[in-house]
């Protein structure tokens, strides 16, 4: 390729998809049948695809805009990328006959093209100009900022005495009471203007029904939760890096701060988190030089995919923004110098044991951190009982995997990957146990992406 640089893996672009159904529908249309007009320059890939009725439908990637691979398809799906993205990238990677190079795109593709770049180069001039991300008028923002502050103490304050009133009842009553005293609760967080407490009320109305041991569950989480309550409550005596994550978990906006981080950025992982009004994509990325790992946040409404989609194996040399807080890796995407190219490294590695230390040491600065990224080195995968495990190859130590095997397909990929032998696999570790993301095998190899 030219402005592409190496064609990407089948496992690269289906790492893109939001869905097992769309890597599945993708994959039927990686294959030269339905495509005509098929081609590939200017860091783009286009082409267009037979459907049901007269007219094909127009399909184009960007793949080096600076704000990520970017989809365009005339076909009716809310899905990013669609099936006919995927299926075209599949095409591409997989036959350069099917897909020439160094062509120019169509007028359909280019007029797309060229005004996704121009609002990019837009954003960016606004942004270096400063005329974007600050509020026109400072003395307003602050009074909104005192007036919702007001109101989440408000709301914390009143949190604070239902609990006290739970506990005094007896958690007994919470298992009677059912779930709508929960969500009736978090309805009263989110007019408080306090989206972290809602959220993890609601989680917590599901505990009493969740099994044996509800009750000591329950009043963990309630434990902890009363703790950002508290935290909240008492946020002006807090250390800086913990008031800002307490603002974080309550869910008050923050922006990135801090001097943007330069460095060639290994894709990790990506998957998505749906609930009922929102798409979270969650994306992991690793420094060559610096060795820090981060997470990138991207947003899509119910029903459509977030727009920012990096395919995990590829690297690209980016800037990175760290948001406030102690003990999160979350970042911003900042300037991209190239699109993404397969890369020969890999994260470091650790023992299990040296994992679950390193969570324990993060709960230090962020108490209510549910994980942390954890890349482990030369582990098996070995089932134990109706569960699997990372045993460490070189020690007598292991790491349950979180959730019974038959809830994660890639457990059974990551199973094949190994085949007894040692691997590397990049996860989440936290209190439920290990969730494997992405595999390599021992020595050199692709990676495999799990979710």
């Amino acid at each position: 390729m030219t402005e592409q640089g190496v064609r990407w893996t089948a496992e690269q672009v289906l790492a893109l998809a939001p869905d097992a159904a769309s890597r599945r529908a993708g994959s039927k249309l990686g294959v030269a049948g339905p495509w005509s007009g098929t081609g590939s320059g200017e860091g783009t890939v286009w082409g267009l695809c037979k459907g049901s009725g007269s007219r094909p439908y127009q399909t184009v990637v960007d793949l080096a805009g600076a704000s990520g691979p970017g989809f365009k398809c005339s076909c009716p799906s809310r899905k990013f990328p669609c099936k006919h993205a995927l299926g075209l990238l599949l095409l591409w990677a997989g036959d350069e006959d099917a897909v020439p190079a160094g062509e120019r795109p169509p007028d359909w593709a280019g007029q797309w093209l060229a005004g996704r770049r121009g609002r990019e180069d837009a954003k960016k001039t606004g942004t270096e100009g400063g005329s974007a991300g600050g509020p026109a008028d400072p003395e307003a923002a602050r009074r909104r900022a005192e007036r919702r502050a007001e109101r989440v103490t408000a709301g914390a304050t009143e949190l604070e005495q239902r609990l006290a009133d739970l506990l005094r009842g007896g958690l007994a009553a919470a298992e009677q009471a059912g779930y709508g005293w929960w969500d009736e609760t978090a309805a009263r967080m989110v007019d408080a203007q306090a989206p972290g407490l809602a959220a993890r009320v609601r989680e917590l109305g599901a505990v009493p029904a969740s099994g044996a041991g509800w009750p000591a569950r329950l009043l963990e989480e309630c434990a902890l939760l009363h703790l950002l309550d508290q935290g909240w409550l008492r946020r002006t005596r807090l250390p800086d890096a913990l008031a800002a994550t307490v603002r974080s978990r309550i869910g008050l906006p923050a922006t990135p701060d801090g001097p943007p981080l330069r460095d060639r950025w290994l894709v990790l992982a990506q998957y998505d988190v749906v609930d009922p009004k929102l798409t979270t994509r969650r994306i992991w990325l690793h420094g060559a030089a610096s060795g820090q790992t981060r997470q990138l946040l991207s947003y899509g409404a119910a029903g459509r995919g977030p727009e920012l989609s990096l395919p995990v194996g590829l690297a690209l040399e980016a800037e990175l923004t760290t948001y406030p807080g102690g003990g999160r890796a979350r970042a911003a995407l900042g300037e991209r110098f190239a699109a993404p190219a397969p890369a020969a490294f890999r994260p470091p590695g650790t023992t299990t044991a040296e994992a679950a230390a390193r969570y324990g040491e993060a709960l230090r600065d962020d108490p209510w951190l549910e994980s942390v990224p954890v890349t482990l080195d030369r582990v098996i995968p070995v089932p134990d009982g109706d569960r699997w495990q990372l045993a460490d190859a070189d020690t007598d130590t292991a790491l349950p995997l979180t959730g019974p095997a038959r809830s994660r397909p890639g457990l059974w990929r990551l199973v094949a990957l190994s085949g007894g032998a040692p691997v590397t696999v990049f996860g989440e570790c936290g209190h439920r146990g290990f969730t494997p993301l992405t595999a390599w095998p021992e020595g050199a190899g692709e990676a495999v992406p799990l979710c």
